[in-house]
């Protein structure tokens, strides 16, 4: 009974997108990793902006994070991107919540990054540590960038 609410848990949060006014970007989330009880999925944005006359993306990293637990946790968690064409990994943010009992969070924005529009893919990846438990595996989202 628990792993089936675990599972329904982290499923709704994987198609988690956020209501905002017109202008605002969807938030896509990726699929789950753990640490102890708490299931945790990184979450990329994408809005469209511009300098001068350049067009150009404002990309957000988020973490969703639900505790599974009967007891309450601090989570740390960090957030990294990259374009996808051979690109390496940057640190946006890191952070640290409390989560309680049963409860879920998110999506909290972890960092974010503005870039030129380009045919590209992007991608970010986000892990969290429960006080007490080993960082999780990643949880990965990407978007193309300039998509609408």
């Amino acid at each position: 009974m628990r792993r089936t609410g675990t599972i329904l848990g982290a499923a709704a949060l994987a198609v988690l997108t956020v209501p905002a006014d017109a202008h605002a970007a969807a938030i896509a989330c990726g699929g789950g990793a753990s640490t102890g009880r708490v299931a945790v999925h990184g979450c990329i944005s994408a809005e469209r902006g511009s300098v001068r006359e350049v067009i150009t993306r404002e990309i957000k990293a988020h973490i969703t994070a639900r505790n599974t637990g009967t007891k309450g946790l601090n989570v740390s968690y960090e957030a990294f991107f990259r374009v996808v064409q051979g690109g390496h990994w940057v640190k946006l943010g890191t952070g640290r919540t409390y989560v309680r009992a049963g409860e879920a969070i998110g999506p909290v924005e972890v960092g974010a990054t503005t870039r030129v529009c380009g045919p590209v893919k992007v991608e970010i990846r986000v892990h969290a540590r429960a006080d007490g438990a080993a960082w999780s595996g990643w949880s990965a989202a990407s978007t193309k960038q300039c998509q609408t």
